[in-house]
């Protein structure tokens, strides 16, 4: 098949002309964003730090400062707000919770401080048997009881101010960094604590 002068011509122009119509769009949004990007920029770096032409931009000014910004961490705990620490003082005598990954994974540390002495009690009583929920990983978690030890938890008459634990068994590694558990202790609930 042989192709003439006038068919290839018609087909070169066409070419062109697509590729000139393309060329041009890209130009046309590049200008219309530029003023944009250079105001922007311009406002927020003094005249002595703006790159000049021809040469490099300044090390100290990123080229993404929307990518700096440090996001916070979901397995990092909020803390309890001032309502739940007060409902915890008055009704069981205790604030300060925390639950801590211990032994390569394998136990779960419940820690708390002691307000008041009286109203504690419930937290130190043998009889109540703890448990470690989180509904995640669908397990709940008991203290282990050892032959000559007892169970791996502080069960003495509580006293205002001192700080008070028990291990929970987390044999298979269910309860991860940055789960969500809940500790009960007969009627006592502490839920949402994150585990660290």
């Amino acid at each position: 098949m042989v192709v003439t002068d006038k068919k290839l011509s018609s087909r070169t122009k066409s070419m062109l002309f697509g590729a000139l119509l393309a060329g041009s769009t890209l130009v046309s949004t590049a200008q219309a964003l530029e003023p944009q990007q250079g105001g922007a920029e311009s406002e927020r770096t003094p005249a002595s730090l703006q790159a000049q032409p021809g040469t490099a931009p300044a090390a100290s000014s990123p080229a993404h400062p929307h990518r700096q910004r440090k996001l916070a961490s979901p397995y990092r705990s909020k803390g309890t707000s001032i309502h739940e620490q007060q409902f915890y003082q008055i009704n069981w005598g205790v604030d300060s919770f925390s639950a801590k990954t211990v032994e390569a994974g394998q136990m779960i540390r419940f820690s708390y401080r002691v307000v008041d002495a009286k109203k504690a009690t419930t937290l130190n009583d043998k009889k109540a048997a703890p448990a470690l929920i989180d509904e995640r990983a669908q397990v709940q978690l008991v203290v282990p009881s050892m032959e000559k030890i007892g169970q791996l938890r502080q069960s003495s008459t509580p006293e205002a101010g001192r700080t008070y634990w028990m291990v929970f068994s987390n044999k298979g590694k269910f309860v991860k960094h940055g789960d969500h558990v809940s500790v009960v202790i007969g009627r006592f609930h502490a839920d949402g604590l994150v585990v660290d």
